[in-house]
């Protein structure tokens, strides 16, 4: 609510209602002057509608403005009734076959991969089920809003335009003239009405006075009335909006937070109303408040009736672009009015104006009018294009606003360039200048519509030809650059400051706008496109020519850069452009004549950036091996480098494609080949290889991390392609038009080695002692960094145009040798693969070629793994190998090879032949400074020195050998008997050095090399290149005399092979007999060791067995078949003492109730795990009585363990410790950890899990305590004279606390008048067995138990705390018992042990709590909970037997029963009150589900005729029908009732086996660990029941037949019987998580649909499911923010607190991403059960892929929550990543 003087809002006058819209229409169509009679009608009505007050009424406003403004319009355009005029026109108009659906923000958008002209073109999910793309490989992604759908473009989609909705009916029928169908009248009116509405509102907007109206708008009397309105900004942010707010209007945080909201939303929002100065004052504080640090917020104090004339500006523009929906008619005749060049306007249209005040509108206002832009002028082909050349004439201005405007480009025109150019013409310059000036997002500028133009192919070439767009956009694009570059002209950024940043990103979107003209190539070339797309192609050298050697480095020596100069904008620049730069070439190669021009020009520019700055470049001579070169002196280890050269790597993506289209063998006559000079080629970007190499030798560590970035980013996939992939391909250019020799002399030269193999003695010299290691290591690495680039310059080949390959190959060879490191990921491959400009990288065609595809398992991800058969193509030396990634796939290949019992020699693949241009490039592998370079190493590596070379340098060396060889043999095998081949390396292989050296032959010292021992490694190899030699020399003999015959070379090869092979297996065989030999000598030892040692050996194993907690820890002396879980027949166990040791302390304890307590670590939590009523909370947790737990068991406690075990004193220090650690860092500095140290949690010393309590480990209940008093019993006493006896005791209890409260009452009159039952001793006072540090353990549990179940501070004096701990073993076991149920798993057996210890430990905890609490207070609630089936009048009245859960009760009576036992002396054992009360709570059980049974959806056939069981079951039945007033429905079978039963009861059967195994210990029969047939007969037999359960009421007929009449009596029942109310049906479903759809998308359309519940129709920015519910919530925004105990949390947060008792689960739909939550301090993300075709989550939907459902991974995330671990598996991941702590989770 806006801050004002009166708040009133007021009613609507009764002369505004009488207004008739007909009759003013009727004035309109005889007026004379019509505009004037328009304008004086909205001056007078406008503001008596709009604005009126602070707090205005929008539903009222909407109204009126209908019926008094809009009416008339509508009245006016149709000339009769709007509802019948309009019908008219939707029948007469065409449908159209453009779908322009415009986006919402969050919407689902698909773009086919196979179809779609570029990534621009999508579909809505409504065009996309009806399209052909369905079956294609598609894209998803989430539309950021603003763009529109594409279906019916036929540029847009290379097949399948349109959809089945949108399929055209006749053809041609798009070329007809949408005027056709509309009257001659109405296109007048239309005319008329459309000029006046529409220039009123773009005057209105574009209106910059706050306090007078344009002429003619004037209203008759003038208020004093004013709003202060705040603007949105992309500067400040939220929380200084909010203070300010609060400050400057007085207002409460949330009216802050609201008016944020809207400014953020609409642009901008009146945060005052009242008269001039109290809005004027306003203002000055809210400038005054934010302009401290950046500049202020913008707000104006705007006349109320200006503001009045915008909204309905805005409303008017909502209205066009209703009415121009129904016709495409009306469409036509706006667009023709808006594009209608005006005079008085300097010959601007109304659209221009709007264009170019697009960065002075606020959101609002932006998106409603582009809106109207895209469902007009982009709709309808004829305006599209007259609209796309008024663009690109405002380009360059929109885009200098866009720059200074700080809004994003969402709201701006620019963004529109899309639409436009990637079709492709637009006043480009002046709307990118407003843009780039504008503080908004591009998303909100006009400048953003540049994508539906520029993406539009026809467009795209009529906006390059005629408004020759190219050169606008690159020239705009320089302008805005020009202030940054240095005194050559080069480019050079200042520091990267965020401002900078921002201002960069924004200019940056000029390279996106001329990616979106380049995108389509151009299949018919003109003589105009050539013109101006070659005129574009200068324009881009000079940008490139800037570029080139930006950012120079020079090479610090002595100390370090103090600095880190700026390299990031230079990068950023770079890797915007690569595609850029693609796509030129590709336009180049796609016509010989630009190709030849370009190429030509390219040449220049180049020639032009050589001549530039020389650094130190004195001439020298080099000689070496008889050859002398001159060169120049030039180091890059002390001269200036750059590692930019666009213009030169350019010129080699040019000169290869001169080789790919063949135009260099075609019209070498018309390219300057001859004015090349290759050493000048070569230079550059030689310099930054051996950049590169010298940064890897170390030499450069002065220089900072900047420099050793660069190198990353020169190497990374995303820039290689048009950096260092350039560069190689120039080398190889400059190389195959150099000598070899002088080209190798040139490359030792740059590298520094150039005196090191021309001095004699290098190696000798290193075995002085005072060489320096440094350089010495340095010059090796340089070495082979040397002899890798020659490897590369040679052999890298698969690039189209460098060697005979073809694009598919090149990419094979990519991925074969990313397979070579490991198997990888589809997600991860694409990484590694270089994108084109549609982020394609190609990948899908060729990978099932070369590997096979693994699926993941429940985590992980599906991998590729490499076929066996391509292991051959593999390189060592590849050249986008990193480092690291060079020695995996080494260390891979080489232990595969070995496994496959192969040598483990790596040789060089066979290479595909090089085209023409580059042929000569093999000769440098049989040139003389080749050789001489081979042998020299080889030499240092005979002589016997260990400095002078390394092994990898001897790796490099075989492996260039190899490659000589392998290219030899190819040559040999292609040649023709008439050509003649000159390639002859073996004759220099096999020939000794010259004198004066006289050196042996490479030959020779590989021979030598091959025996020696520290070579094993290289030994195979040597081997392969000896072998290789010696196939290549009889080749060569053969060639002389006949044609080669390759057999025998295998022969050759077989033969040796098998020879190995043979000799590998004799040396296995010896080592194998071997290491038995060995086995059995230790096998003698130990056998030798333990007969000495037999006692010692003995005791350890009994120890041994007594520790082990796996054997069963009772042995009964019975057979399984009769064991017995409970009552006087119980199985009788003799219980083995248990020995368990302390995680902390190490010690060993037996468990004893009188020795020091032993613990488990634990976490009680509260569940609704189980629960069947989400909206019942406990609201008023103080006075809340849980002693009855209702069946839909909405809340309950669970308790789980680790199960690791400390003594309770350490446990203790433990936790002090902790706590004091905590308190330390308080002090310190507040970080988060995974666990609340003051809600007493912890994490267990062992394994880290999350606990928050202990429990103490009890021996088994069945000791002296229960035993003392309970003599052998002759007879059993019946149920009906165990009942009489348990009341009588019960009442005499009663009688004695009543007179305990009377104060002045003598002792001895206490049980006078009263009848105590014989043997019953009131007045005993039971002993407490335990030990203290028991005791308290037992209370520690007990409350903390108390405290987290009921979430009130701990009491242990408080009568709930035994409930509590009763109830939660209860729920515990009911969550267990579902959990085994629902994944089909038998009840016993098959828990892990740490479930099996805590169920153990806490239910003994269970039954032992009373005696730490009042006896009293216990019997109490024992005597309550008895009411429940034996009706009582003393009580408080009870719940009805249909809204108590009978396990609970049971439970609660099973262990509430010794409090009352612990007085009886009358010798009837505990165990017979168990069985009784089984039995009783049973017949209840059965009772409940017969008044629930709905026996209308009974469709099972009967299987057998009824038998005793079926008829007693429907005795009870009728009994039941009689005793609630017949009101059931009656059932005649009795068979069908009976399987009711059965089913119904079994969860409670086999929760209460649970219950009795734990509590008394007995082991449970092997048939019940497997899931047999006869599970319920064995149960009923386990737990003391007969099989038939109907015989328990005929037995015991007397007794029940009055309990359940009473039963059945009570009103909640018969309410229930008349159908007055619900219960529970038995058996309860289990819960599980909402059911998902498979297919992602329509997740994500739902989320697109749904708005913010507080936001007024708002979109939610972050749409969060929650899987337990199925609630959709707008998470981590403002708006949905709540009070929680005091502290504003986030929907999901608040949202956890109703539905999972502070646990949830989440599914963040936008991110794909599940977010699991626990209290407001701890989170965490867990991948989604969404997977694509690869087996890949998508989080962030950042790769598109379609997704499905996982089936087994969403099974994962349901058995998590089922098994109550969703907060164990935070508290593991925030322990894992500690940036999970730093998130505010709350706020979710």
């Amino acid at each position: 609510m806006a801050a004002t003087e009166s708040d009133e809002v007021p009613s609507i006058p009764k002369f505004l209602m009488d207004c008739s819209a007909k009759d003013i229409a009727l004035n309109w169509l005889q007026a004379t002057d019509l505009t004037r009679d328009v304008y004086q009608h909205l001056a007078y009505y406008v503001p008596k509608i709009y604005c009126r007050g602070s707090n205005p009424n929008p539903l009222n406003e909407e109204m009126l403005a209908q019926h008094i403004l809009l009416g008339p319009m509508e009245w006016y355009l149709c000339a009769e009734d709007p509802a019948v005029g309009i019908t008219k026109l939707e029948k007469a108009n065409k449908s159209s076959q453009l779908c322009g659906r415009v986006f919402k923000i969050g919407e689902p958008t698909y773009s086919c991969r196979d179809c779609a002209v570029d990534p621009t073109c999508v579909l809505c999910m409504e065009c996309f089920l009806a399209s052909v793309h369905r079956a294609h490989r598609y894209r998803m992604t989430t539309s950021g809003g603003g763009g529109f759908c594409d279906c019916g473009d036929t540029e847009a989609w290379k097949q399948g335009p349109y959809c089945l909705k949108h399929k055209p009916t006749v053809s041609g029928a798009m070329e007809e003239d949408p005027l056709a169908h509309l009257p001659e009248d109405m296109i007048g009116r239309a005319y008329n009405i459309f000029a006046i509405t529409f220039k009123y509102a773009v005057d209105m907007l574009t209106w910059v006075e706050e306090d007078r109206l344009p002429s003619g708008l004037e209203p008759p009397e003038k208020e004093d009335t004013y709003y202060c309105m705040l603007f949105n900004d992309e500067v400040h942010t939220y929380e200084q909006v909010i203070y300010t707010l609060q400050k400057a209007v007085n207002c409460t945080q949330k009216e802050a937070v609201s008016f944020a909201t809207t400014v953020d939303r609409d642009g901008r929002r009146s945060v005052r109303y009242g008269d001039f100065q109290f809005c004027e004052q306003a203002k000055t504080v809210i400038v005054r408040n934010t302009s401290r640090q950046t500049k202020p917020l913008k707000v104006q104090v705007m006349h109320s009736s200006v503001v009045a004339h915008q909204n309905f500006a805005i409303k008017l523009l909502i209205w066009l672009s209703q009415v121009i929906g129904y016709s495409g008619g009306l469409r036509r005749i706006l667009c023709e009015v808006g594009l209608q060049q005006r005079p008085d306007e300097e010959g601007s249209s109304l659209i221009d104006k709007l264009m170019l005040c697009d960065s002075k509108l606020w959101k609002g206002a932006r998106n409603i009018y582009h809106q109207l832009f895209m469902s007009s002028l982009l709709m309808d082909l004829k305006s599209k294009k007259l609209f796309a050349v008024r663009f690109a004439k405002n380009y360059p201005q929109l885009q200098r606003d866009f720059m200074e405007d700080d809004h994003e480009r969402v709201v701006s025109v620019t963004a529109l360039s899309v639409q436009l150019f990637t079709v492709p013409t637009l006043n480009y310059e002046r709307l990118q200048t407003d843009y780039v000036n504008d503080d908004h997002d591009r998303e909100f500028s006009v400048t953003d519509l540049s994508v539906q133009i520029f993406t539009v192919p026809s467009l795209a070439r009529i906006l390059i030809t005629d408004e020759n767009l190219m050169t606008t956009i690159i020239q705009t694009f320089m302008d805005h650059l020009m202030r940054q570059r240095d005194s050559h002209g080069r480019f050079q950024f200042e520091r990267y400051t965020a401002i900078q940043a921002f201002k960069f990103r924004r200019v940056q979107s000029l390279i996106g706008d001329l990616k979106y003209v380049l995108v389509s190539k151009p299949t018919e070339w003109t003589d105009k496109l050539r013109e101006k797309f070659l005129e574009g192609f200068e324009v881009f050298l000079q940008l490139l020519k800037r570029m080139q050697g930006m950012d120079p480095v020079t090479r610090q020596v002595g100390q370090h850069i103090e600095m880190e100069p700026e390299w990031e904008a230079a990068f950023t620049l770079q890797m915007k452009l690569t595609h850029i730069i693609s796509m030129i070439q590709e336009w180049c190669a796609s016509d010989e004549r630009v190709l030849i021009e370009a190429y030509r020009k390219c040449l220049i520019v180049l020639l032009q950036c050589h001549s530039g700055p020389c650094d130190g470049e004195q001439p020298i001579t080099l000689s070496m091996c008889g050859h002398t070169l001159e060169s120049v002196q030039y180091r890059v280890s002390q001269h200036q480098v750059s590692i930019h050269l666009p213009v030169s790597r350019l010129f080699s993506g040019l000169h290869v494609l001169l080789s790919k289209t063949e135009v260099a063998y075609r019209f070498p006559e018309l390219l300057p080949l001859s004015e090349l000079s290759p050493p000048l080629l070569i230079e550059h970007p030689l310099h930054c290889m051996v950049l590169c190499a010298q940064v890897h030798a170390g030499m450069w560590r002065r220089n900072g991390f900047s420099l050793v970035n660069q190198i990353y980013y020169y190497h990374n996939v995303k820039c290689r392609v048009e950096m260092y992939d350039k560069d190689l391909i120039m080398l190889q250019a400059g190389a195959s038009m150099m000598d070899p020799n002088h080209f190798l002399m040139i490359m030792l030269c740059r590298f520094e080695l150039y005196h090191i193999f021309n001095s004699l003695d290098y190696g000798k010299r290193f075995n002085s002692e005072h060489t320096n290691k440094d350089v010495l290591q340095q010059n090796n690495t340089l070495i082979e960094e040397m002899l890798h680039l020659t490897m590369m310059v040679v052999g890298e080949r698969y690039t189209a145009g460098v060697g005979h390959v073809s694009a598919e190959e090149e990419l094979k060879r990519e991925i074969v040798h990313q397979l070579c490191i490991r198997p990888m990921a589809h997600s991860e491959l694409v990484k590694a693969l270089p994108e084109d400009e549609n982020k394609e990288t190609g990948m899908e065609k060729v990978i099932e070629s070369v590997a096979s595809f693994k699926k993941p398992g429940l985590t992980g991800r599906g991998l590729y793994e490499l076929k066996p058969e391509c292991t051959k193509e593999f390189n060592v030396f590849f050249y986008h190998y990193s480092r690291a990634d060079q020695s995996k796939a080494e260390e891979a290949q080489r232990k595969l090879r070995k496994q496959n019992g192969e040598d483990t020699a790596l040789p060089p693949p066979v290479l595909p032949h090089f085209c023409p241009l580059f042929a000569s490039l093999v000769n440098i592998l049989q040139s003389d400074v080749y050789v001489y370079i081979l042998r020299t190493v080889l030499q240092w590596v005979v002589e016997p020195n260990g400095h002078a070379w390394t092994e990898s340098m001897l790796q490099r060396v075989l492996h260039l050998i190899g490659m000589a060889l392998q290219e030899e043999k190819q040559q040999i095998e292609s040649a023709t008997a008439d050509s003649d081949f000159t390639f002859n390396f073996t004759s220099k292989f096999s020939r000794p050095g010259e004198a004066p050296e006289n050196t042996p032959s490479i030959l020779a010292m590989l021979e030598t090399l091959q025996n020696s021992p520290h070579l094993e490694v290289y030994k195979d190899m040597i081997k392969w290149i000896l072998k290789l030699f010696g196939i290549v020399k009889k080749m060569r003999e053969r060639t002389s005399s006949a044609p080669v015959v390759e057999t025998e070379g295998h022969g050759v090869e077989e033969c040796i092979r098998d020879k190995d092979k043979a000799d590998r297996k004799r040396k296995a065989e010896i080592a194998r007999l071997r290491r038995e030999k060995i086995l059995a000598q230790m096998s003698e030892m130990q056998r030798h060791f333990i007969d000495e040692n037999r006692e010692l050996f003995q005791q350890t194993l009994e120890e041994l067995e007594a520790s082990s907690s796996t054997a069963p820890d009772n042995s009964p002396i019975v057979p399984d078949a009769a064991l017995i879980a409970l009552g006087p027949k119980q199985t009788r166990v003799f219980e083995k003492k248990q020995v368990v040791t302390c995680i902390l302390c190490q010690e060993e304890q037996e468990i004893r109730i009188n020795n020091k307590a032993m613990v488990l670590a634990s976490f009680v939590q509260r569940s609704t795990v189980l629960s069947k009523n989400r909206a019942r909370t406990i609201q008023d947790p103080d006075n809340y009585d849980p002693l009855f737990m209702h069946p839909d068991l909405a809340c309950g406690t669970h308790v789980g363990s680790c199960g690791h075990i400390m003594h309770a004193h350490c446990w203790q220090s433990y936790f002090d410790a902790v706590q004091a650690k905590e308190q330390r860092r308080q002090q310190r500095l507040r970080v988060h950890t995974s666990y609340d140290v003051e809600n007493g949690e912890f994490l267990c010393p062992l394994c880290e899990c999350l606990s928050n309590t202990v429990i103490p480990l009890l021996p088994s209940p069945r000791s002296p305590l229960n035993s003392d008093n309970s003599k052998n019993c002759t007879g059993l006493p019946a149920l009906s004279r165990w009942l009489k006896c348990t009341l009588q005791q019960l009442n005499v209890l009663k009688k004695i606390q009543e007179k305990q409260t009377v104060p002045d009452n003598l002792p001895n009159t206490i049980l006078e008048g009263m009848e105590v039952p014989e043997g019953f001793e009131p007045d005993v006072k039971p002993k407490n067995p335990y030990s203290d540090s028991i005791k308290e353990m037992l209370t520690t549990l007990a409350t903390a138990t108390y405290k987290v179940g009921l979430k009130v501070h701990p009491n242990e004096q408080d009568p709930r705390v035994p409930i509590m701990c009763r109830g939660s073993c209860a729920y515990t076991m009911q969550a267990i018992e579902r959990f085994l149920a629902d994944e089909e798993k038998p009840l016993f057996g098959h828990l892990p042990c740490r479930q099996d210890d805590c169920l153990k430990a806490l239910t003994r905890f269970a039954a032992s709590q009373w005696t730490v609490s009042s006896v009293s207070v216990v019997q109490n609630q024992y005597a309550r909970l008895l009411s429940v089936l034996i009706p009582d009048d003393n009580t408080p009245i009870p719940p009805s037997i249909l809204d108590v859960d009978m396990f609970h009760l049971l439970v609660s009576l099973v262990l509430s029963s010794p409090a009352l036992h612990c007085h009886d002396f009358t010798g009837v054992s505990l165990a017979v009150g168990h069985l009784h009360l089984f039995h009783l709570v049973t017949m209840a059980h059965i009772v409940q589900i017969l008044l629930t049974s709905s026996t209308e959806d009974n469709n099972m056939d009967q299987e057998s005729a009824d038998g005793v069981e079926e008829a007693a079951a429907l005795t009870v039945f009728d009994k039941l029908r009689q005793y609630s007033g017949s009101a059931l429905n009656s059932m005649s079978s009795g068979w069908h009732l009976w399987q009711y039963i059965k089913t119904g009861i079994m969860p409670y059967l086999r929760c209460s086996a649970l219950f009795f195994h734990y509590l008394n210990s007995v082991p449970v029969p092997v048939e019940l660990q497997e899931n047999r047939p006869h599970h319920f007969e064995l149960l009923c037999r386990y737990l003391s029941l007969p099989t038939n359960l109907m015989s328990l009421f005929q037995t015991e007929n007397e007794t029940i037949e009055p309990l359940m009449q009473r039963w059945c009596g009570v009103a909640e029942v018969q309410s229930f019987v008349k159908r007055e109310r619900t219960a529970i049906s038995y058996p309860r479903e289990s819960n599980k998580l909402i059911e998902l759809p498979d297919d992602y998308s329509c997740l994500i359309n739902r989320a697109s649909c749904f708005t913010c519940p507080k936001s007024g129709g708002d979109k939610s920015r972050a749409p969060t499911l929650c899987l337990v519910c199925g609630g959709m919530l707008c998470s981590q925004s403002y708006c949905c923010q709540t009070e929680l105990e005091g502290e504003d949390v986030g929907a999901c947060t608040a949202h956890t607190y109703t539905c999972g008792c502070g646990v949830g689960i989440f599914l963040r739909v936008r991110e794909s991403q599940v977010l699991f939550l626990a209290g407001k301090t701890k989170g965490c993300f867990y991948p989604p059960p969404y997977l694509d075709d690869y087996g890949e989550t998508d989080q962030g939907l950042r790769r598109g892929n379609p997704l499905h459902l996982c089936k087994e991974r969403y099974r994962k995330l349901q058995k998590l929550w089922q098994q109550h671990s969703i907060t164990e598996e935070i508290g593991h991941a925030q322990e894992a990543n500690q940036t999970l702590v730093g998130i505010d989770w709350q706020h979710l």
